[in-house]
């Protein structure tokens, strides 16, 4: 490769993904993925969603570029070979054993951390899913961030327990597993270094891996909430003006330095 950047590692939804665009990923962004595959580099979708979900929604919008590494449900890691994801074993039997031993000293609060939530927000979604024993998907935003502030003081007192949010949903996790420490294994195995690798994202789950430990080169497009330009800024990433993949794209050909990208 001629590219100082040798990794991309971009977040889905309102990153890479618009839904109710034409396409949701727009044209320029895939061949720009393209040409940066073609020449050696490497592309990873580091994502919320779980495997099903993601592989769906990017058949339905005919996204044509596969990326070469998943990160999903922003900890665990996955792999394309032979025309099929497979998983890296010894990372997610890790993150496995480390959520399920978590979760069993955090299911005995569960009805106390539904009954608050559920006093104060009725019209607020609980649930449990196969990556933890107490989500929320919240009418809107502000309900979001004020359960949000209710289960981040009750994480203080779980030892490794924090809440992963993206907008009105949210769910717990074990704090050593998240979009950043796993962007970080995954190119440790490929001896990819910081230096050499650039993250791009919109949300409060992306925020792990929009940092210099794990990226010097970081994207985020306009729609990006606020603390999250405030962070790319304060690492001399690149705050785009265009909305979702547009600006990633923008943010990409910027630093990879492709002249030959048109807006």
């Amino acid at each position: 490769m001629d590219s100082k950047i040798k990794l991309l590692s971009t977040d889905f939804d309102g990153t890479l993904f618009a839904e109710f665009e034409n396409p949701p990923i727009p044209y320029q962004l895939q061949e720009l993925i393209t040409g940066f595959q073609k020449r050696g580099g490497i592309w990873v979708i580091n994502t919320g969603r779980d495997m099903s979900s993601l592989m769906e929604t990017m058949a339905r919008a005919r996204v044509y570029i596969k990326p070469d590494h998943l990160i999903l449900v922003e900890r665990e890691i996955y792999h394309h070979r032979d025309a099929q994801y497979v998983e890296h074993h010894s990372w997610n039997a890790a993150c496995n054993k480390a959520h399920a031993e978590l979760f069993g000293l955090v299911r005995k609060d569960v009805p106390y951390l539904s009954e608050w939530v559920n006093k104060r927000f009725e019209k607020a979604t609980i649930y449990e899913d196969l990556y933890s024993p107490f989500c929320f998907v919240a009418e809107k935003t502000a309900h979001a961030e004020e359960i949000h502030q209710f289960l981040d003081d009750y994480c203080k007192k779980v030892p490794h327990l924090t809440v992963v949010r993206n907008d009105v949903y949210a769910r717990f996790s074990h704090v050593a597993f998240n979009k950043g420490t796993a962007l970080r294994e995954l190119s440790g195995g490929l001896n990819i270094q910081p230096h050499e690798i650039l993250a791009a994202g919109d949300h409060l789950n992306d925020l792990p891996m929009l940092s210099g430990e794990h990226a010097k080169w970081l994207v985020s497009p306009s729609n990006a909430i606020d603390v999250v330009k405030t962070a790319v800024r304060k690492q001399n990433g690149h705050v785009s003006e265009l909305h979702c993949g547009h600006g990633v794209a923008e943010g990409i050909a910027r630093f990879l330095g492709d002249a030959n990208y048109q807006q």
